[in-house]
């Protein structure tokens, strides 16, 4: 199945969702908005030229009301981090646009995709905002530290990234949460692995963290990563894959959290992020997991001040 997708917001990230969106395929329509209507139009503009080099999809440019007939809504709008400038910095000039945004999906029927940040915070602001089932409002989440977590022990290793299966929970920011004691090369565990030493994990970890500050030092964003990232999301909604991922959504108990949206391995699908399964954690990532989520809850707790 092809579905219509669309996009607020055609900055650096908005057109990298929209590019690998259309070139994995899932989309039978692209719409896209930007409140600079002349960016999102140029924008459709462009990559509808390229028609004869993705599989068959409309794209165009909308008004922001046409959303609301999209199977798959990513919200993508909002401004960029500055160098070293963490996520959370970013809340107040992003939250009013991503609530107003919310409170124009009020009643959607379908899925709504966060990725502007600070994700995990803006993902409950949508959801608030809108009224909108806590299932259907997902966040990028941790979805792009794990892959960057897997891609840093593989070359660590020596091995292909698809070889490394590992997780980072919590939040997408400085308080994430790496599951060391559950990551596998194969079927062993890492921990087992012939000449990895637990006293890397802590380097690895701040590396991870560090990812986005490194990158929008040198070039002023990160966009082609979180781009594959999304349009990984969408195509498992798309195709109904019930795949689990680590993506963001309110919480409603599992690991002992309530109301505080931020990623745990979810089962993804047609319906959203429907089931939240616990992950196995030790002393350690428990502690390190409340901890995010009580950052999290703070900086919601914020913006009523």
């Amino acid at each position: 199945m092809k579905a219509s997708i669309g996009i607020i917001g055609t900055g650096w990230v908005g057109t990298s969702v929209a590019f690998s969106t259309l070139l994995a395929g899932h989309a039978g329509e692209l719409w896209l908005h930007d409140l600079r209507a002349d960016v999102a139009e140029g924008e459709a503009m462009d990559l509808a030229d390229g028609a004869a080099f993705y599989p068959r999809c409309a794209v165009s440019a909308v008004p922001l009301a046409r959303m609301r007939e999209a199977d798959i809504v990513v919200l993508a709008a909002g401004r960029n981090g500055r160098p070293d400038e963490s996520r959370l910095d970013l809340l107040r000039d992003n939250a009013r646009a991503a609530a107003g945004f919310g409170r124009a999906l009020a009643g959607f029927g379908g899925i709504v995709i966060v990725v502007t940040n600070p994700v995990d915070v803006l993902t409950r602001v949508v959801a608030e905002a809108g009224g909108l089932p806590v299932e259907r409002v997902i966040g990028t989440g941790t979805l792009l530290d794990s892959a960057r977590l897997r891609e840093r022990l593989a070359v660590r290793l020596g091995l292909s990234t698809q070889s490394v299966h590992a997780q980072v929970v919590g939040e997408h920011g400085d308080s994430s949460v790496p599951l060391w004691s559950s990551a596998r090369v194969g079927g062993m565990a890492l921990r087992d692995w012939a000449g990895w030493q637990p006293g890397d994990e802590a380097a690895l970890g701040l590396q991870v963290r560090r990812a986005a500050y490194e990158v929008i030092r040198r070039k002023g964003a990160t966009n082609h990563a979180i781009g594959l990232v999304t349009a990984e999301l969408i195509g498992c909604i798309v195709n109904d894959e019930h795949r689990l991922l680590p993506v963001s959504r309110v919480q409603a108990g599992a690991c002992g959290i309530h109301g505080v949206a931020l990623s745990l391995p979810a089962l993804v699908g047609a319906g959203g992020a429907l089931q939240v399964v616990a992950p196995t954690l030790d002393a350690a990532e428990r502690d390190a997991l409340a901890a995010s989520a009580a950052v999290l809850g703070a900086a919601f707790g914020s913006l009523a001040g």
